[in-house]
């Protein structure tokens, strides 16, 4: 891992507000993610599954917790397995977590090695009545691969058939999304990085480079700041790759006159930042790609102000597609008829922004968080407007994430990155 050691006290604080959520006499089991296979012997890079890394900042493969707040022995209310190392894992793979190290990482003082798992699992079945398993139920999740996950709740529901079964995913889709000082900071920290990354390349860019070298002077930023690298693949789309949302082949060459959509962050910690900006390939926008570039940065200064306590986040789009029904009028990209003839389910605004303005960030780029309910203060979301014109060559979207507030405005994570079109054209003219 690159980051600096995570104070345990998130951990056992996050592991206290999941236990006092449960039922009684009930016993809950999260996984880590497997170690993903590409071909041959090679494999994915590790990323740890974000429930257990919420819950014990374990961020290793092949470890499980468990936790069992009304366990009759004192030891057996909090448990780490993992993976016994070795010398010989130390040399080919380097050194794995000892006991020791689990227990400051996490503030876990029982860790058991995984062998041992199925003999105290069958002891704790004898003594709860209730298993809470962890499945995926986020609103975005399509998921075909079988996950350790999954094959351990085969196993344990198998094996023990006669214990009623709970979720815990409602209980962390509401913790997860409600963020504390210590996340906060380190998504600040993430998007520091994001900030580096953004300032490096507005003197690298010129007509003609190509989108790849773009991202590799992002990437090496990123990671020489202690990052793993993107938050999320990354999205540099020059000319009118731009109007394609999901523009992830970055392999085109820049030309003058034109404009570069990014969508691109750094993790930090395996917390996530979210970014999107605009800018001329040639140092200067022209005077209709900046009277667009304004009506997005208005629309977004003015969504961020909608995100209260209370609010709905269905109602907050509808209060967004009324702003940006407002600025596409003013662009004459619509007229009165196309607005009074809309249909109310694809509203003529979609022509021009077909994606949501907001999500949940956190642990993951999407995350949790049950939409539904209403925001609360800390929540973290994306603010994200664009307008996307094909037959003129360009799309825009700018982007921001924010921390809602008991009261004012949302806090500007991003507050520091540049982001006024006369602020771009300035920094990339400087000598």
């Amino acid at each position: 891992m690159k980051y600096h050691q995570i104070d345990s006290q998130l951990y056992i604080k996050n592991r206290k507000n999941f236990m006092a959520q449960m039922k009684p006499n009930s016993l809950a089991v999260f996984n880590s993610n497997d170690i993903y296979p590409i071909s041959a012997d090679s494999t994915m890079p590790f990323e740890q599954h974000r429930d257990i890394l919420y819950l014990s900042g374990i961020d290793q493969e092949e470890s499980v917790l468990v936790l069992f707040p009304d366990a009759p022995k004192e030891k057996h209310r909090e448990i780490l397995f993992l993976k016994e190392t070795n010398e010989h894992i130390a040399v080919w793979e380097g050194e794995k977590l000892t006991k020791e190290a689990a227990l400051k990482t996490s503030g876990i003082k029982t860790v058991y090695w995984l062998q041992d798992l199925e003999k105290i699992m069958f002891e704790l079945s004898t003594q709860c009545d209730t298993f809470y398993i962890n499945t995926n139920e986020h609103y975005r999740a399509n998921v075909e691969t079988e996950t350790r996950e999954d094959r351990f709740t085969k196993w344990l529901l198998g094996k023990y058939p006669a214990h009623s079964v709970a979720k815990s995913n409602p209980i962390l889709q509401r913790l997860r999304s409600v963020k504390d000082q210590i996340e906060l900071d380190l998504m600040q920290h993430a998007c520091n990085i994001t900030e580096k990354g953004f300032l490096r390349i507005l003197n690298f860019i010129k007509p003609d480079v190509w989108e790849y070298e773009i991202e590799a002077e992002l990437l090496h930023e990123f990671v020489r700041n202690r990052s793993k690298g993107f938050a999320y693949t990354p999205i540099i789309a020059s000319g009118n790759n731009a109007n394609v949302l999901h523009y992830i082949e970055n392999n085109q060459q820049c030309k003058a006159g034109d404009l570069i959509l990014f969508d691109i962050a750094a993790e930090y910690a395996n917390y996530k930042s979210d970014l999107s900006r605009t800018v001329p390939v040639s140092g200067r926008f022209s005077d209709r790609q900046k009277e667009v570039y304004n009506a997005v940065n208005r629309v977004k200064n003015d969504a961020t102000k909608l995100l209260v306590p209370g609010a709905l986040w269905e109602e907050y789009h509808v209060e967004v597609g009324k702003l940006m029904t407002s600025e596409l009028l003013g662009l004459g990209l619509l007229d009165k008829a196309d607005v009074q003839n809309e249909d109310k389910d694809w509203p003529a605004y979609k022509k021009y922004f077909m994606h949501g303005t907001s999500h949940h960030i956190g642990l993951d780029t999407h995350d949790y968080g049950l939409l539904h309910e209403p925001i609360q203060a800390n929540m973290v979301f994306t603010v994200e407007p664009g307008i996307y014109i094909p037959e003129e060559g360009f799309g825009i979207r700018l982007e921001d994430d924010v921390v809602v507030q008991k009261s004012g405005e949302p806090f500007n994570l991003m507050g520091n990155i540049p982001i006024e079109a006369d602020e771009i054209e300035a920094l990339m003219n400087k000598d």
